[in-house]
């Protein structure tokens, strides 16, 4: 059965997450390093991973398997999960793949090392409602893709 695990810490789309899989019967896995109020506790589990800084990456790559859905903004969790076949999506709605990931990783690298040398000193752009329609749509799609291939 298809799956959706949410790298939950910063993620600002939890609702919505659950909003998309209610609509189709199915569950979300929050992962996170703490403890946290969920969304939906009918349909969602949280699952709080002892460790280090990337545990929660671990847990969440270790448990996905092809045809899961993992809700990221984690560039290095996204590579790995496409690595095991999963459908990936950032809280923004965009979606990551094959195609995309070596570019996305590429970026990552480049900003952090203009962080590193003071070239750049903020952050990603403000989340904003836009986002959140994105994802609630790039969702959808996502489920209803995945849904189809495994009907052919």
């Amino acid at each position: 059965m298809l799956k959706i695990y949410v790298d939950a810490d910063a993620c600002p789309v939890k609702p919505e997450a659950c909003k998309v899989a209610r609509r189709y019967g199915l569950t979300v896995t929050f992962v996170s390093n703490t403890r946290m109020r969920i969304p939906d506790p009918g349909i969602s589990t949280l699952v709080v991973v002892d460790g280090g800084f990337d545990a929660a990456d671990d847990w969440i790559a270790e448990q996905v398997s092809a045809d899961d859905i993992v809700v990221t903004a984690d560039i290095p969790l996204a590579h790995r999960c496409i690595g095991k076949g999963a459908g990936v999506i950032g809280p923004s709605g965009r979606p990551f793949d094959e195609e995309n990931i070596g570019q996305a990783m590429a970026v990552r690298d480049l900003m952090a090392d203009l962080r590193e040398a003071g070239t750049i000193t903020g952050g990603p752009p403000p989340f904003q409602k836009k986002d959140r329609s994105r994802f609630l749509h790039g969702l959808d799609q996502m489920i209803q893709t995945i849904i189809r291939e495994r009907e052919k």
